[in-house]
């Protein structure tokens, strides 16, 4: 675990209370560098309280604590609820609203995380700040998929700036498997060695996302009509929020073949429907490039238009507004605006950025 700093150097870890940022914390002290663990409070106290199985929630700030107890470190809970109801929650409804896929994992990392928490371990005055993501980081900075590929959370971090990558390390991503890790916390005794991951959206624990913004949102919730790709009507719906691109189950329309999802146009209150092949986008454009690969122009890349999509060839063309068109060498289906469109070079992750139409 070569972290390229000097030995006995003070270390943030970013402790979310889950197994994961406990065992590289656990390992830290292992390797004897100087460990602080940091816990952000992203709810209200008395309403996180009752939230299990979700992150930086009342149990898992509690659970953190014990880990650091166990450790012998010094812990710190840092209140970022306002921040994050701002720049997380609010902007993942508005996103929804506007008939995008967003997703807040990302906005999560790009603010409360990688840049707060990280100014807080600055003020601390660490030389680094790990956190339990698993990908690879190296010297220049570059930064690499995680070795294990059912791990790997490259696509989540895409919006890293070369500055903070900088002062990051990930001490998990040259894990081989999740067992590994659950290895580590077990054998330093750390009670969230058989801690379930957290499966949904944080703020979302029971799943209903469409309440979320219709509170926030009301408008977004209004009825509408289905139609074909031809503007024939089919049917009605209760709301654009409660669809996603390529989405085929729950449409509510009875047909000869399956019918999908593929397109939305909240201002009309359209759910546009069609066929799979109507779904295939081969010309994507893309806004608010942050871009990992060094001075060198690279045209000929793999990227990502999921997080569950393996890379496809593509051809990259960047502008210096921040925008850039993504020529792919066969259709993806599904491409969703809001969603993250990420760029690998093999196992170097060069940058992405947020998919603002396709065609």
């Amino acid at each position: 675990m070569a972290l390229d700093l000097r030995p006995g150097a003070r270390v943030v870890v970013a402790m979310s209370g889950g197994v994961d940022s406990s065992a590289t914390a656990a390992l830290l002290v292992e390797e004897g560098y100087d460990v602080v663990g940091v816990t952000l409070q992203l709810y209200d106290h008395g309403a996180a309280i009752a939230r299990a199985n979700t992150c930086c929630a009342g149990k898992d700030i509690h659970d953190a604590r014990r880990v650091a107890d166990v450790l012998g470190i010094a812990h710190y809970v840092v209140d970022m609820e306002a921040t994050f109801r701002a720049e997380v929650i609010e902007s993942f409804a508005a996103a929804y609203a506007r008939g995008e896929t967003p997703v807040p994992c990302i906005e999560c990392n790009r603010t409360v995380k990688f840049r707060d928490l990280l100014a807080v371990a600055r003020d601390l005055g660490a030389e680094a700040l790990a956190t339990g993501h698993y990908v690879r980081r190296e010297p220049g900075p570059v930064m690499r998929r995680g070795a294990d590929p059912a791990r790997d959370q490259s696509y989540f971090l895409f919006a890293t700036t070369r500055d903070q990558l900088d002062f990051l390390r990930f001490p998990l991503g040259g894990m081989a498997s999740k067992d590994q890790t659950r290895a580590i916390a077990a054998r330093h005794g750390l009670p969230v060695a058989t801690k379930p991951d957290s499966q949904d959206i944080c703020f979302i624990p029971d799943g209903d996302y469409a309440a979320l913004v219709a509170r926030l949102h009301p408008a977004a919730a209004e009825p509408g009509d289905i139609v074909d790709v031809a503007g024939r009507v089919l049917g009605q719906h209760a709301g654009v929020i409660h669809f996603t691109i390529g989405q085929r189950k729950g449409i509510g329309i009875a047909a000869a073949e399956p019918l999908y999802v593929v397109a939305l146009d909240p201002a009309a209150r359209q759910v546009v429907v069609g066929p799979r092949e109507a779904l295939g986008r081969s010309k994507i454009t893309l806004r608010d490039v942050n871009w990992l690969g060094g001075e060198a122009t690279i045209d000929q890349v793999e990227v990502r238009v999921r997080s569950t999509r393996p890379p496809q060839p593509a051809r990259l063309e960047r502008s210096a507004d921040g925008a850039a068109l993504v020529t792919l060498a066969a259709p993806e289906q599904g491409v969703a605006p809001g969603q993250a469109c990420v760029f690998y070079q093999g196992d170097r992750v060069l940058g992405g950025g947020w998919i603002a139409s396709a065609r």
